[in-house]
């Protein structure tokens, strides 16, 4: 029976480092490969014997991952803040870096990060391409008030954004330049274009097979909507990679860093190491949340009591995630028992 290599692999954008041992840390092979799919394949194709491989998580990882995991008898993709030992390292190269990978992945210590189906990724930069766009869309839209306060300019802030209002608007519009009613209207045209393709992004993520029927579960959660939805369902993949609500509290960041030391306890800020996609648009669903469900207004209005607006977003964001996790794991809607004192709420 042939012996299992271990293979680190230092991605770069122009070339990918690479390192083969042995289980007792013989070096088999290393090198450098031309950053192409083609190379990759052949490369993959000649390797003797059953072998497993390990990488960090960068902007290549996802091609890289896909190409070799036909090959391969497993990938790794080694969580960034975890993987410190090489960056805090004396030395530092592109072949040192593989030669450690593989020693972490034989030693069976390489802190590794859940790589989700590639069907589930694709999806996921839709999404997150869509985020973008909207940022877009609000930055027109900021640029459309400035150029109307820059004129002295009055104007309705509820109806300025509508189509029909913004026509008459720029109609009657007195004593301003030329040039800033141009670009009020390319700024307008800009904004409509970001508008509907943001839409027909969401409405495209929506009817996918792969999502429709849990986005509709998810969203029998009161004050969860499409996009609140799509995001934890793309993000999170399988809701089984959690073994407790804490677990996917920390993942979503809604919980703040904890170091002890000596009998000594210290809880810092939100912690930065989570999912940022799923931290921001978690936290916009629990402003808007309570206004949705008596049981998050009443738990918002507990914690606004206590003086910490701020700290009662939170919470709600960390309900949030609980309701969210249980109608994902049980694969059923979202249902308020009347039995429970308070109001109460739980997924059925």
């Amino acid at each position: 029976m042939e012996s299992m290599t271990y293979i680190g692999l230092d991605l770069h954008k122009r070339s990918i480092s690479y390192c083969v041992k042995t289980a007792s840390g013989k070096i088999v092979d290393e090198g450098t490969l031309a950053s192409s799919r083609m190379t990759l394949v052949e490369w993959a194709e000649e390797l003797p014997g059953p072998w497993v491989g390990a990488m960090e998580a960068t902007i290549f990882t996802g091609w890289v991952y896909d190409a070799l995991l036909p090959y391969a008898s497993g990938l790794s993709v080694g969580h960034p803040p975890m993987l410190k030992a090489i960056c805090c390292s004396k030395k530092k190269g592109d072949k040192i870096d593989a030669r450690k990978l593989a020693d972490l992945l034989r030693c069976d210590l390489f802190p590794e990060c859940t790589m989700l189906p590639k069907a589930t990724r694709d999806l996921r930069r839709v999404l997150r391409f869509r985020n973008q766009v909207v940022r877009q869309l609000v930055r027109m839209k900021n640029t459309i008030s400035g150029l109307l306060m820059e004129s002295g300019q009055s104007y309705s802030k509820r109806k300025l954004h509508g189509k029909r209002y913004f026509a008459e608007l720029l109609a009657n519009l007195e004593d301003v330049p030329a040039a800033v009613l141009e670009l009020l209207g390319l700024s307008h045209g800009a904004m409509e274009f970001f508008s509907s393709m943001q839409k027909e992004l969401v409405a495209g993520l929506v009817a996918q097979p792969l999502l429709r029927e849990r986005v509709a579960l998810l969203m029998t959660i009161p004050g969860v909507g499409e996009i609140t939805a799509l995001t934890w369902a793309l993000e999170v993949g399988d809701p089984g990679r959690f073994g407790s609500v804490r677990e996917a509290i920390s993942y979503c960041g809604l919980c703040s860093a904890h170091r002890e030391s000596g009998g000594k306890e210290y809880r810092g800020p939100i912690s930065k190491q989570r999912n940022k996609h799923l931290q921001t648009m978690l936290v916009e669903a629990a402003k808007i949340a309570p206004q949705w469900s008596e049981a998050l207004r009443a738990i918002r209005d507990r914690e606004r009591m206590r003086g910490h607006h701020n700290r009662a977003t939170l919470v709600v964001a960390r309900k949030l995630v609980s309701y969210l996790l249980a109608v994902d794991r049980r694969g059923t809607g979202f249902e308020t028992s009347a039995s429970r004192a308070g109001g109460e709420v739980r997924a059925a």
